[in-house]
């Protein structure tokens, strides 16, 4: 495994960087403030191409891998943006392009890679069900050609920023399954074509993330959209669910580099009493401390990127990378914030945008608590806690 970016990578994160430039902190600023959806920024981004950068050659994309994705991301947050509101589009694709038929490739795809469409909105956490997945309630009901879908999801992110809504339901009651995770299915579903069936409820958090509870009232989904097998859908979300923690892996890390950066550069120009503060072991080490982390965490990230790449399902590589980005970047989210003082709390300088940001991947988009059960259980053997 080589550790360095290759050229083409370095091209990659250079372009995006330059890119990213014509948004500069104020754009993101203004953007939080008003709770605004980046809509500038993402339309750069797509016709670029870099939103269609995991869609094949064959169908209009960059034909790249996750690693570039990652690339992408991380370069985006490390330059003081997000690329929340349209990182996706990059993990759906884990889901499509492994498991979504021929005729749906050619059908979506060419038109996702010009940007005439979006597929932005993935409906999986439900407000009962939370991370226990297999008890979704949402069902869909075959009737000839079509679904009839009802029930609800949470936490829905992008839904009015999309064409499409990739949807995980259930075919077959839970208590008539012999496994658990048998009986779901996913849905590609046509948002303008569903119409008034999907009632839409935006949740305020504490950052500019455009969440939503969606409500589906006997929503009609043609059979032809289906991914896959009915009833196989749990296996084959986890494709994009281990793309999705890579990704947000990235974007964390990005986050954590862009605190090093500032508060570094901060450390070195604040005197008090007669010095640089970053003289200051208390302020100098926490920052080296967070910095080592980053760069762990950034390992295990392209070791799970690049199992994915070679056709394996990183299981633990994606939910460990997530698990390590997240905390080393709180780590140096909070150093930063002692490193700036006061000035930190202050909404001129930035860091208290990206604090909040920062405190997101503790918990979502699975809890680091979940993920160290999923580790103890799956990975050393141990007894089951959930």
């Amino acid at each position: 495994m080589d550790f360095l970016l290759n050229r083409d990578q370095r091209a990659i994160q250079e372009a995006v960087a330059e890119l990213c430039s014509h948004f500069p902190e104020d754009y993101w600023k203004e953007r939080d403030a008003n709770l605004e959806y980046p809509e500038k920024f993402v339309d750069a981004l797509a016709e670029a191409g870099w939103l269609a950068i995991l869609i094949p050659e064959e169908y209009g994309g960059g034909g790249g891998t996750v690693m570039d994705a990652a690339i992408v991301l991380e370069t985006i947050n490390r330059s003081g943006g997000s690329g929340v509101p349209a990182h996706a589009q990059m993990y759906t694709m884990g889901t499509v392009l492994r498991h979504g038929s021929e005729e749906q490739k050619k059908r979506l795809l060419p038109k996702i890679a010009t940007n005439e469409i979006r597929l932005q909105a993935f409906g999986v956490t439900e407000p009962d069900a939370g991370s226990e997945t297999t008890r979704i309630r949402t069902f869909a009901r075959r009737d000839g050609d079509e679904y009839i879908v009802n029930g609800a999801k949470i936490w829905t992110s992008r839904f009015q920023h999309s064409d499409y809504l990739l949807l995980l339901c259930r075919t077959t009651p839970y208590d008539e399954v012999e496994k658990k995770t048998d009986g779901l299915s996913i849905l590609l579903v046509d948002i303008k074509a569903a119409g008034d069936s999907i009632s839409v409820r935006p949740i305020r958090t504490m950052t500019s993330h455009e969440t939503n509870e969606l409500v589906f009232n006997d929503m009609r989904v043609p059979v032809v959209n289906r991914i896959g097998e009915e009833g196989k859908g749990f296996r084959y979300i986890l494709s994009g669910l281990n793309v999705e923690r890579i990704l947000v892996a990235s974007e964390s890390l990005g986050d954590g580099f862009w605190f090093i950066d500032k508060a570094s550069q901060y450390a070195k120009e604040r005197v008090v009493f007669g010095k640089p503060i970053g003289a200051n072991q208390g302020v100098a080490f926490p920052l080296a401390r967070a910095y080592a982390d980053l760069e762990a965490a950034s390992l295990m990230r392209y070791k799970a990127a690049s199992l994915f790449d070679a056709g394996g399902n990183p299981g633990f590589g994606a939910n460990a990378a997530k698990l390590l980005a997240s905390t080393a970047t709180w780590a140096a989210a909070n150093a930063a914030m002692d490193t700036f003082g006061g000035y930190g709390l202050a909404v001129e300088f930035g860091i208290e945008r990206k604090f909040r940001e920062a405190r997101l991947p503790m918990v979502a988009p699975i809890n680091n608590n979940l993920v160290l059960a999923y580790i103890g259980q799956h990975v050393l053997g141990l007894p089951k806690s959930y």
